[in-house]
């Protein structure tokens, strides 16, 4: 159990905290003064803070804000917490809370607590939590220069960019670093109606259970032992089994996931991009192109705030990592590709640390362009006035006989159609990795090697010819396709590959012992739930065997696919197990029982009359 408690909390130290980068070099204790407060909010509840000042007092300092419901550990005024090494260095007053409900903090959690526009009186929520803790500690704490910055990651960069809304005056800097924003439509717990099963589960077996009293330490999380993720989730369906085998009724907002399947006022009431509006400090959005959990959020706050605030300092900075690598690696590499340079030291040096030394010190410059991003495929750094950039143009892969891949519209006027059975039973796995059950995912499956499922008979398969020059996408992807099916709902996973040619050669080094000739690296890919493909709020069953059209959105892309290579699409309709399996019958899911998981014939449509492609965004 020891050890088992040990993977979950070491997970959420190394990938929600802010000081995990290598800092074995940079003493905290001998430059830094700790002390411990419980600042009160307008509702009478206190909420545990932790305030790291600058020994040095011969200057002011501007004040660094972490609200994190990940606790803000270690306790005691004399344990300290490694600290983000550039910024500490720099010198700043580090804040971390808890927020509230969690941990050593009073009061009742609300996960995602929705915003309350025009508050009144005591009424309370994650904006007007920030908003007291910023005012308490400009007034209280000595040495500080009148100026806040606020950032976090995950769970926390949701509390960063709930602090924008209404934001106190001395907040001056805010960067929501993959911050959670719909936890239905696309980030961490569903993608398009489809529960993201192995994260959801894995997370919410330590982070849902219930405290009974003030804590400073994390639970342990549920039992249970198996070297196998494919075969242990495989156990768990259908959903009921989740509680039958797992849960066992403990997990309070799994109760909640299960009465509300559907796109209803639980879940849009949690969503945060509605409520961007008058935003004064300075945002930096950070996210990572292989984000398989916020990629969504970190995307539309960046858009939300762009089209709710002209004239905004709002920048959006995504490199080559999954998420919150850029706080905790060198970001060389991910899996077996490797990006050319320190990526995520590049981004704590030269972004983020200028970004808060200008807006919170006004020192040095800051880079007025708006977006910086990696470019994949060709690993550089790039510039633009927008995202997506405006002179993007827009274009269609189409899927043609033959399994081809073509730019333009579909060229044959007879109607065809691929077809393969999906076997819930059987369902395609997301990576080839054999991995832990306890293990949260497997990361590196967003630019893993894909041959594993092209090979498979359930997986269709569209690929371009060599390409005869170098074509880079840039901004989102939407797959429009034209679907049958035999059953009457439907899983519709599309992915989008670069297909690397046979002559590759094999990289040097090669810690992974990857094989290039012929690598299918995965660069996008998504999941719909069929029943959601007209609303999310009311779901339809699928007419066995009537030709429909679906359109998934797929997240952004910057990625350069050169000369010789191939651009492959590969469909199936099963992504196990990070997310559940569709019984491929009509029903709710989490009421679905085993004579509801069926085998389905499902087709893919495509001529003229049924132009099944995928929209693009060419750069030239």
């Amino acid at each position: 159990m020891k050890n088992f408690t040990r993977i979950f909390v070491l997970f959420f130290v190394v990938a929600f905290s802010s000081s995990l980068a290598a800092q074995e070099t940079y003493s905290v204790k001998d430059h830094y003064n700790k002390a411990e407060y419980r600042i009160p909010m307008r509702d009478g509840v206190k909420l545990f803070t932790a305030v790291y000042t600058p020994k040095d007092t011969t200057k002011n300092y501007p004040i660094l804000i972490w609200r994190t419901p990940y606790s803000c550990w270690p306790y005691g005024k004399d344990k300290f917490r490694q600290l983000p090494v550039e910024l500490a260095k720099d010198g700043f007053i580090f804040v971390y809370q808890d927020v509230r409900g969690r941990f050593m903090s009073e009061g009742k959690f609300v996960n995602m607590r929705p915003y309350i526009p025009n508050k009144k009186g005591k009424q309370t929520d994650e904006s007007s939590d920030a908003w007291d803790t910023e005012d308490w500690l400009i007034k209280h704490i000595k040495h500080n220069n009148g100026k806040i910055g606020i950032f976090g990651i995950s769970y926390p960069g949701f509390y960063a960019a709930m602090a924008c809304i209404d934001a106190h005056p001395a907040l001056k800097a805010a960067s929501p670093q993959a911050p959670i924003a719909n936890w239905w439509v696309d980030d961490d717990m569903h993608h398009h109606g489809v529960l993201s099963m192995q994260m959801t589960l894995n997370f919410f077996s330590v982070f849902g259970i219930k405290r009974d009293s003030l804590i400073s330490h994390w639970p342990h999380p549920m039992p249970r032992i198996s070297p196998d993720a494919y075969n242990y989730f495989m156990s768990l369906e259908p959903l009921p089994n989740v509680d039958k085998k797992f849960y066992h009724g403990k997990i309070a907002f799994w109760e909640q996931i299960k009465k509300h399947p559907n796109y209803d006022k639980f879940w849009k009431k949690r969503n945060t991009l509605p409520h961007f509006h008058h935003v004064t400090p300075a945002v930096l959005t950070v996210g990572g192109w292989y984000d398989s959990e916020d990629f969504y959020g970190t995307l539309h706050t960046y858009h939300s705030i762009e089209a709710k605030n002209p004239g905004a300092q709002n920048m959006l900075i995504i490199g080559p990592w999954p998420h919150g690598w850029w706080a905790s690696t060198k970001g060389y590499r991910l899996g077996d590709i490797t990006y050319g340079s320190a990526t995520a030291e590049y981004f704590r040096k030269e972004i983020q640390l200028p970004f808060f030394r200008y807006y919170l010190k006004g020192k040095g410059h800051f880079p007025l362009t708006e977006a910086r991003m990696f470019n994949t495929g060709v690993n550089r750094w790039r510039s633009f006035d927008q995202w997506p950039p405006k002179d993007v143009q827009k274009a269609a892969l189409s899927l043609e006989s033959g399994h081809q891949l073509t730019f333009g519209q579909p060229k044959s006027a007879k109607v065809n159609h691929y077809s393969y059975v999906s076997d819930p039973h059987k369902p395609v796995p997301y990576t080839a990795h054999i991995m832990d059950s306890r293990a949260f995912y497997y990361h590196p499956y967003m630019n893993e090697d894909q041959r594993f499922a092209a090979r498979r008979p359930d997986v269709l398969v569209f690929e371009t010819a060599p390409l005869e020059k170098d074509v880079t996408l840039a901004g989102p992807l939407l797959a429009d396709l034209y679907v049958s099916t035999t059953g009457t709902d439907a899983d519709w996973v599309v992915k989008l590959i670069d297909v690397f040619p046979d002559s590759a050669r094999d990289p040097n080094p090669n810690p992974t012992k990857m094989k290039a000739g012929g690598y299918q690296m995965l660069i996008r890919g998504d999941i719909l739930r069929g029943k959601y493909r007209n609303n999310p709020e009311k779901p339809e069953p699928f007419t066995p065997g009537k030709i429909t059209e679906i359109k998934l959105p797929l997240q952004d892309v910057l990625h350069t696919f050169k000369k010789g290579h191939r651009i492959m699409i590969q469909i199936q309709s099963s992504w196990f197990p990070f997310f559940d399996v569709n019984p491929q019958t009509f029903t709710n899911i989490y009421k679905a029982k085993p004579g509801d998981f069926v085998k389905a014939t499902q087709s893919v449509w495509f001529s003229k009359e049924y132009p099944s492609k995928i929209v693009v965004g060419i750069l030239p």
